[in-house]
């Protein structure tokens, strides 16, 4: 994991443009120019935190963050693996961890959450191995192709995170 530059910008914008991964996703596209203005604002950003995903040979493929409220000691955490060759390949499960330690051994936060559309079980599935849990349902809160879906809310707290070791 590395800061995002300017220089990731096209690679988001590609990513995004892509129907198979947008929809996991913010759903629509993103502009160079609105890419361009995200990754200026990322070092004013007092309450966020966001790093770019690199393979060991460099290549960028992701990004990883967390939104956090430092009173209530909580954060929200969002993934995009955007390389398509790079899914299920282990790389979102090797971030996730990182970011999670560093959430809770660094940031010393109490609860991460996250929300992750029902259809997008690859993602679910690694959110689970990794020890978040279920805990609520957002009931037809996507509108995706004229149909509506659920959205699964998860969370784990820092001592479930402490446990696993």
């Amino acid at each position: 994991m590395r800061p995002i530059t300017l220089k990731d910008a096209p690679r988001f914008v590609r990513w995004l443009a892509d129907p198979a991964v947008n929809k996991f996703t913010t759903r629509s596209k993103a502009t160079l120019k609105e890419e361009v203005k995200w990754i200026r604002g990322l070092p004013k950003a007092k309450n966020s935190v966001n790093w770019a995903i690199d393979t060991k040979e460099g290549v960028h493929i992701g990004s990883i963050g967390l939104e956090f409220n430092k009173q209530d000691k909580r954060a929200i955490y969002d993934i995009l693996i955007g390389d398509k060759q790079y899914w299920s390949k282990g790389y979102g499960y090797d971030a996730t961890k990182t970011l999670l330690d560093y959430a809770f051994k660094k940031l010393k936060l109490h609860r991460v959450s996250l929300s992750v559309y029902a259809y997008n079980e690859r993602a679910i599935k690694l959110y689970e191995k990794l020890g978040f849990k279920k805990f609520g349902i957002g009931r037809e809160n996507i509108y995706y192709h004229h149909k509506f879906y659920n959205c699964v809310y998860m969370d784990m707290l820092n001592r479930e995170w402490r446990a696993k070791g």
